[in-house]
Parts: C-alpha cells; structure tokens; sequence
C-alpha cells in the first residue's frame, strides 16, 4: 500500500532520520517506537501528507484511504457527540441528502405522469441502491458500538462536544477514524486518554483490523498485544523486525550480540594480519607477501554494530522524613459536580509504605479523590494528612502548569529552595537536558520532555507521600522503565493513577476500583484485579445464562451415570482451581523479586521468558476453569 524509499529529515542541520526505506502492506499494524524526540510523530505526519520531507519518495496505491490520529484536535462547536461521530461518513451523508430531496419533490410535486416525475423516481432508486452498497442502513448501529466500546454511555450520545475533557474529544476523533473504511490507519498515542476496559476493546478492534495500522505508542503491553511488526527510529536510522515490541527487544539484542562477538573475530583476524604485514616488510624477499596481504585487508568488510541510544533519566524519590503509621484518612468523602455525583461516602485509610493503585473508567472519580487529597478541589466529607506527611503531587496534566515563555533553568530556579538552587543543573543533566538544552523555552520542548521537566521539578520539594496521577503520558517506554524503577525503590508510601498496565504491574499490593461513586478493594497488584474482575465477568454471564436457561423443576433423581460424570468434573474443577492457585502464588512471588530486584531482572532474559509463561499457564488454566465449570452448570 505504501513504498517509503530513501526518506531523509533534519532540523537545524541535524537528521531525524536520513535515507530510511521500508514497506508497508496490508495486514501490517506496525509498532513505531523510539525515544522522546527520534522523529515518530513527525514520519506520521509526513505519510499521512501533512508535512513534506527533505528528501525521498513516498509511493501509494490508487485512491488509498487513509485516517490520521493526531495528539492536538479541533472540533466545530455545537455539534453533539453523535453528530460529530457521523462526520465519519461524509459519502453516506450526501447520499442520504439526495434521497431525501428526492423524496422532497416526490411529495410536493403533482406532474405525476410526466418524464421528469418518472426521472426522479429512476434517481431515488439509484440513489437508495448506493445508499445501501456505502452501509447507510448500518451506520448508526455501527457508530453506537463504537462509542459504547470506547467507553461513553448512550446519555452522553447527545451532549454537546464542548462539555468534554480533551481526553474524551480524543476518543469522539478516534470512533470517527474507526468507524471510516480507511486502507492506512495512522495512530498517535491511541491510548493516553483511555481506561483499561477502553484499551481492551481497541486491542481487539485492532487485531482484526484488515487495513495497514501504524501506531505511536509507549504502552508496552498495548504493543505487544496489537502488533505484529516493530519500526524503531534510533540515531536516524529505522530497525524494522516482524515482531511484535517485546520479542524484538530480544531478536534485536541477539543480534547485537553477534555482531559485537562477530567484530571482535575480525579486529583480531586484523590484527593478525597487519602484524604479519609489518613483519614480511622487513624482509626484501618477503615484500610481494606483505603487498598481497595490503590489498587483501583493504578488501575486507568491516563488521558495524548497531549503535544504540542508551541515554536514560537518572532519577530517585528520596524519602524526607518518616511519617506517622496513619498517612491519608478520608471520612464520609462526596464530591458533586452540578447535580452529578462523582463520589459518595468515600472512606478510605491509607497506612505509612503503602503502595496503592487507583484504576476505573475514566469520569469514576479518580483524579477527582487525588484532587481531593491534595486540596485542589472543594468536598464534602473529612480528608486528614497524618503525622510529618510531606506530600509530592504529579498532575495528570501537570506539564500544562509549566510556563512555556521561560526557560528549562529558569523553571526550576522559580521552583528551588536556597539549599537545592545549586543544584537545578545536575538535576536536569540527569532528566537528559544537557548543556545548551537548558536555555531552551519551554514551549518547545515536547509532551515526553515537558513530562521529564515536571518530574525533575517535583524533586525540588521534600517527599515522603507521592501521589502520582498517570505520570507516564507522552513518556517513551526507556523513561517509563526508569520511573518505575525509582517508585518501585521509593522507600515511602505511593498513590498512582494509571490505566497502564505493565507499567502497573509489580507497582502495588493495594488495588482500588473506582466505579458507580463507590470504590472496591483488591488485596494485590493489577494482575490480580484483573483476573478477578474477569471471574466477575465470567460469572455474571454465566448467572445470566442459567437463569434463562431456566424450566420448570421437576422432582428428577439423577442417573447413576450423571452422577458420576458430574463427580468428575467436579474433581477435574477442583484440580484446576488448586492449580490456579499454586501458579498465582508463583507470579506473586516473580512480582515481588521484580520489585526488589528491577534492574538485575531486567538483563535476565530466561527469568521474563518463565515470568509471561507463567501467565500463559495461567490464561489457559482460566479458560479451562470456564469450560468445566459450562459442563457443570449444564449437567
């Protein structure tokens, strides 16, 4: 579908990335990765054909379509949610517009029996015929599905797009995209403005998605759940692999390993030989050898390793004092929003070194209870801070309080106290801004950058409770790896919002849903709320089931043939559910080496390879778990 050949762009006399080549052909949904600042955002708009190359062609096929999910939107004010949704089909809203001025004239009009009457009535049904080969009678039910999917509820199907967060304009333009038949989808960062259960559902929209995906994204999981090939733009080349994030992680360092052992076999074949050059030369006799060995050593190829862009934040939370045993204690807590309740009754303790998530659909109050804990916003109800409680609080949007028209050194000296203003430069040496970077406005910097400045600034102030609200927006995944190392080392107590889930995973032994103005506790990590999130599904589902499968009773003794087949399968049930247990109990175990021990883990290949076999083991143990208990429920 689309020939990228010999692409070549530079700012200020520095290459993003130059002569790059790669093809791109249906079926593929390619992962486009790479730090803050290699130049994704920019290869999007340049095959989407918003911004020209300096050099290179892009070759397409004939009458291609394709859709283009941009970070910064704009919408036309007044329209309703589904109004703007129905943007999508520009060709079946024209079509429909003929029909009905057809039928306009067909009413009105009264020269029943003349040429034109009969035209109109030729037109009407061709018109129809294309109406319905465009999808016309399917549209609306197609685009309620896409909107019910990305979490909106059917009374929000009529509000005006203004009354939205940008986040949720975010999705409204993301239906908009799904719901067209385009050849090429073009998405960057899909996922910052969704929920777990929202993300799920496009994970699976995606994979069957017939046409080419190109996605941005710093979501690990995401990536490796959706696609199946990796383009990473590193030192302004492209590494492209058919693999999907994770496993071309691993074929890429292999790689690199060969050609390291590989470069070192020839420097030392090398070596060898320009010792046996200089020697020979010694000798007259000897001195067509050495020129022999001259020409054959200016022949040889020599071996280039990939190089690699290691740069990474250095970054710790330290602790500033020690708290009393009670933190955070919320009584009675509601907070309204016009005559919508967002929460209702809240109570909640949160104890010294506690490690909690905050998960839930986006609107179920969440960031709202993070704003009521550092007094952002005004409730009803008791919130108290314990003890010598120092409180470090990172926004969602906590890159839009950073003024654009001053500098990065500026930023932080505002922020600085008299006994850490020395410091501001090391500081921002570590969070990758080096020398003249540090005079630069912030205007310029990008999401991902703005995001390193906001954290390097929450530094500047004592800490010993950290309440994070998803800090890993616009981060790429090497920042994302360093942020979680350090707040998984953070000696003090922890609140974060995120709906990320690796980045989740290992980060809490207290998970809190948010939903229906209420919050329900779940003693262990993301993993374990998951899983049983999906045994409530399964089970609801299954009540549903009985309950319409449902006779009349009768007083009917079972055969002994059904007694002993339903004993079985109560035996094999059992087995399964002991199993489950004992692989749960292993990943909880890996779970709390994985935060003990991050940085060692992470080079241990074997270690995550039984780690996500693990989890393999227990995906299948849970679908087994479901057929029995089906064979059960229908005995």
């Amino acid at each position: 579908m689309l020939n990228i050949h010999n692409l070549s762009v530079s700012f200020g006399g520095t290459y993003l990335f130059e002569e790059v080549t790669f093809r791109l052909g249906a079926g593929d949904r390619v992962g486009l990765v790479g730090k803050n600042g290699a130049g994704k955002s920019t290869m999007l708009k340049i095959l989407s054909g918003e911004q020209p190359s300096d050099s290179g062609v892009i070759a397409t096929e004939k009458e291609i379509r394709l859709g283009f999910l941009k970070q910064d939107i704009d919408f036309v004010k007044g329209r309703t949610v589904l109004e703007e949704a129905y943007q999508a089909f520009e060709e079946i809203k024209r079509a429909e517009g003929k029909i009905e001025h057809i039928n306009h004239q067909l009413v009105t009009r009264t020269d029943y029996e003349s040429e034109e009457y009969s035209k109109l009535i030729e037109d009407l049904s061709d018109h129809t015929h294309h109406y319905e080969i465009l999808g016309g009678y399917n549209y609306v039910g197609d685009t309620e599905k896409i909107l019910l999917g990305l979490g909106f509820k059917r009374e929000d199907f009529d509000k005006e797009t203004d009354t939205f967060s940008g986040g949720w304009r975010m999705r409204i333009e993301l239906a908009k995209l799904l719901l067209q038949s385009n050849d090429v989808l073009l998405l960057d960062e899909p996922t910052n403005h969704l929920d777990i259960e929202s993300i799920i559902w496009l994970e699976s929209f995606l994979r069957n998605y017939a046409g080419v995906v190109v996605i941005v994204s710093h979501d690990k999981m995401f990536l490796d759940n959706v696609t199946n090939r990796t383009i990473e733009i590193s030192l302004g080349k492209i590494y492209d692999f058919n693999k999907p994030y994770t496993e071309y992680l691993d074929l890429r360092h292999e790689i690199r390993e060969k050609q390291l052992a590989t470069q070192k076999n020839q420097e030392k074949k090398i070596e060898q030989t320009e010792k046996l050059i200089e020697k020979f030369r010694a000798k007259a006799s000897k001195a067509s050898m050495a020129q022999s060995l001259i020409k054959k050593l200016d022949k040889v190829e020599r071996i280039e390793v990939d190089e690699d862009d290691n740069s990474v934040m250095n970054i710790s939370f330290p602790v500033s004092m020690t708290p009393g045993r009670v933190v955070v204690e919320a009584e009675q807590v509601t907070k309204k929003y016009g005559d919508k309740t967002i929460l209702k009754d809240i109570d909640l303790l949160v104890e010294r070194g506690s490690k909690i998530a905050f998960v839930g659909q986006n609107g179920q109050g969440k960031s709202t209870f993070i704003k009521a804990i550092t007094k952002d916003i005004d409730y009803t109800g008791v919130i108290k801070l314990g003890h010598n409680v120092q409180l470090g609080y990172f926004a969602q949007n906590q890159a839009e309080y950073l003024d654009g028209e001053i500098t990065l050194l500026e930023t932080m000296q505002h922020a600085a106290t008299d006994s850490n203003r020395a410091k501001v430069r090391d500081m921002l040496g570590s969070f990758l801004f080096r020398g003249d970077d540090v005079e630069k406005k912030v205007k310029v910097l990008s999401g991902g950058e703005r995001n390193r400045l906001a954290l390097c600034k929450l530094l500047l102030q004592p800490i010993n409770v950290l309440v994070m609200d998803e800090p890993t927006n616009h981060l790429d995944i090497k920042s994302k790896n360093v942020l979680k190392a350090a707040l998984q080392k953070f000696e003090g107590t922890l609140l974060l919002v995120s709906h990320d889930r690796d980045f989740l995973q290992g980060m809490s032994n207290i998970v809190y849903e948010f939903k229906d103005q209420k919050i329900r506790e779940y003693l262990g990590d993301i993993n374990y709320y998951l899983e049983q999130r999906n045994l409530q599904n399964m089970r609801e589902v299954e009540k549903k089931d009985v309950v319409a499968k449902e006779a009349p009773k009768e007083n009917k003794q079972l055969s002994y043939q059904d007694q002993k087949k339903n004993k079985t399968l109560q035996n094999k049930l059992s087995k399964i559910e002991s199993q489950i247990k004992e692989v749960e109990n292993q990943i909880q175990k890996d779970d709390k080496l994985l935060a003990a021990n991050y940085d060692k883990l992470m080079a241990d290949a074997a270690f995550f390879t039984a780690y996500e076999n693990k989890k393999k083991e227990l995906d299948k143990l849970m679908q087994d778990w479901e057929v029995v208990q089906e064979d059960i429920d229908n005995a």
